[in-house]
């Protein structure tokens, strides 16, 4: 089995993602839709974020219940505002997911590809599913960004930049849908089926956007005064429109 080394907690602000977070909002929702729910299932959101998809979620199950998971405080605490009580939110950390009952469904979109060891985290999905619970999920997958991460690491190798990224590690797993199915099919579940899709998108404030999502870990990297010129720098190689080359990793799984 591989062994991999633990992601460092990424620093996420829960208002700032809120703002600028309406594309992941609109990929995410496509994948609810996939979720076959008759409205009094018990269900997961692993890894909620700022609560946007939670809402809709809530929606979804009039008679049920939701759980809602991040690990960051910050995403917790802008997804308690959001839903008003309407589920229950705790910071947790999903590779130690440990809930009181079993869960009839597991929704996720977006969070995947911030978890290095796939292995153990569907091992926890998998054991907080009663038998025959549904898996529907989202996140980056194989050649993610590629084309993006390719222009934004010619501004990363110059001064004064390179010096701060000496031995860093981009904190993100893009697997591929064959190694991820029988990563499934291994932690136990009875069925899955998992496919890319490429999924491009121009966000309507590129600044924002890619300094707070996509290129927030590069930004948190830099010192407070290099980070508006990293991000100048970075829009001047990547040209107008912005376009983030989403490839997404779809998962649909049962117990």
């Amino acid at each position: 089995m591989i062994t991999y080394a633990r992601m460092p907690v990424r620093d996420w602000d829960g208002e700032s993602y809120d703002r600028v977070s309406a594309t992941m909002e609109a990929l995410g929702l496509e994948v609810l839709e996939r979720l076959e729910l008759s409205g009094d299932e018990l269900v997961l959101d692993a890894g909620c974020g700022s609560g946007r998809i939670t809402a809709a979620l809530i929606e979804r199950v009039p008679r049920g219940h939701v759980i809602a998971l991040d690990e960051s405080p910050s995403m917790v605490q802008a997804a308690r505002e959001r839903l008003g009580g309407q589920a229950d939110v705790r910071v947790m950390d999903l590779l130690e997911l440990d809930l009181e009952q079993p869960l009839d469904a597991i929704l996720s979109t977006a969070t995947f590809h911030w978890i290095s060891d796939h292995e153990r985290l569907f091992s926890k999905l998998h054991a907080a599913l009663r038998p025959g619970g549904a898996l529907a999920a989202q996140c980056g997958g194989e050649g993610n960004i590629a084309r993006l991460r390719g222009r934004v690491r010619s501004v990363i190798e110059r001064e004064p930049y390179a010096r701060h990224f000496e031995g860093w590690r981009a904190p993100w797993h893009y697997a591929s849908p064959d190694v991820t199915r029988e990563r499934l099919l291994a932690a136990g579940f009875a069925a899955a089926e998992c496919w890319l899709a490429p999924a491009p998108r121009q966000p309507e404030e590129p600044r924002a956007y890619l300094s707070t999502i996509v290129l927030g870990p590069h930004v948190q990297q830099l010192p407070e005064a290099l980070r508006e010129p990293f991000m100048d720098d970075v829009l001047e190689v990547l040209g107008e429109p912005v376009v983030v080359d989403y490839v997404r990793l779809n998962i649909d799984a049962i117990a």
